[in-house]
């Protein structure tokens, strides 16, 4: 079979044989053109600290020790920033040696600074699934900013399935971008994977450049869609073209890049940060791009990539057009039945500078 990312229609496929166990049946929406999104069980683990089992040990026994106090989900409950929550999800894995998987949170996830993180059962890495795993999936989650309400179902993560590696290199990306134009404007930078830069300057005059956060501020119910006003929650950015932008330290900022982004049916693309060395920031906590993102056909002609930016230990300045992270690119296995985009409740398509989908835009 061929190698690559297994689209939508090879996953409810899966789902039917088992190799993607559901407490419940998929929810509208729940599958993606190329990833599946993770829903929360019953319960939330207030834990003591981030873990991981290791490979000698099951999740179930270091909860124990590390378990502070348990929270129903059933009615929802809102979880404090700052503290680290582990729960059960409702989907579990039976993978075939051929298929492994990868986690990432979803991109309104990574909006509201919800740090979340897939752990599985022997674990050596987070968010990372290897090849033949059969046992539960459970996810990290701590909100860094806002305090958030979540219920069972609610759905902060996703995952993929791979079979096989289908990297593109960057020669292979070059070609692509040969015929069917990843990014613009102009000819991209291209070294190991498509170079993403910020953009500092406003889209009309007079309109931000991107968003702080402010702290202490009300809770955001993950589940509410245009739920609340912008200054509540954010302040934002103008231009400052002669001093660029000064990161302060732990503070969260939404950004976007200068080049719109286009990922064709045939491939999807994981946001990676760029290395470390060159700046004190970290950027996109949400990184998978589904097949159709940006796509002129699935109405997403022109569509930035939202940057969440957070800075480390020193305050840093950010330049109009600095290299802040890349996009690799993967080969799909096979194409998915349907873009990112095109009636599926992709709330991203065809996007600017972009706040997540819970803040209303008028």
């Amino acid at each position: 079979m061929k190698s690559g990312i297994l689209p939508d229609h090879e996953l409810e496929r899966l789902a039917g044989n088992g190799v993607i166990v559901a407490a419940r049946p998929f929810a509208p929406g729940q599958v993606q053109p190329a990833s599946l999104d993770l829903r929360l069980g019953p319960v939330a683990h207030r834990i003591r600290a981030s873990f991981l089992p290791g490979p000698d040990a099951r999740v179930e026994n270091k909860l124990e020790a590390l378990t502070l106090h348990t929270i129903s989900l059933a009615d929802g409950a809102v979880l404090e920033t700052g503290c680290v929550y582990l729960v059960p999800l409702q989907e579990s894995l039976a993978l075939p040696e051929a298929i492994a998987a990868a986690a990432n949170p979803k991109s309104s996830t990574g909006r509201l600074d919800v740090f979340t993180r897939v752990i599985a059962d022997h674990g050596r890495a987070f968010d990372t699934i290897p090849a033949g795993y059969r046992g539960p999936l459970y996810l990290e989650v701590s909100p860094r900013t806002f305090p958030v309400l979540v219920r069972t179902g609610s759905r902060l993560s996703q995952l993929r399935l791979r079979r096989g590696t289908a990297l593109l290199d960057d020669r292979a990306l070059a070609a692509l971008h040969a015929t069917d134009t990843i990014a613009a404007p102009g000819e991209p930078v291209i070294d190991g994977g498509l170079v993403l830069s910020v953009d500092l300057t406003p889209a009309v005059p007079g309109a931000p450049v991107g968003y702080r956060a402010k702290r202490h501020t009300g809770v955001v119910d993950v589940d509410r869609v245009d739920g609340y006003p912008v200054g509540a929650f954010w302040e934002p950015i103008a231009a400052d073209p002669a001093s660029g932008l000064v990161l302060d330290p732990d503070e969260f900022y939404i950004l976007v890049s200068r080049e719109a982004v286009h990922v064709p049916p045939s491939v999807a693309a994981e946001m990676v940060p760029i290395d470390p060395l060159v700046g004190e920031f970290r950027v996109h906590y949400a990184g998978f791009f589904d097949p159709g993102f940006g796509h002129a056909a699935a109405g997403g002609h022109g569509s930035r990539a939202v940057l969440e930016v957070r800075s480390r230990e020193v305050p840093f300045i950010l330049e109009h057009g600095q290299s802040v992270g890349r996009l690799v690119y993967e080969r799909m296995a096979a194409a998915p039945r349907t873009l990112y985009g095109t009636g599926i409740g992709s709330n991203y398509q065809a996007q600017g500078l972009k706040l997540s989908k819970h803040f209303r835009t008028a």
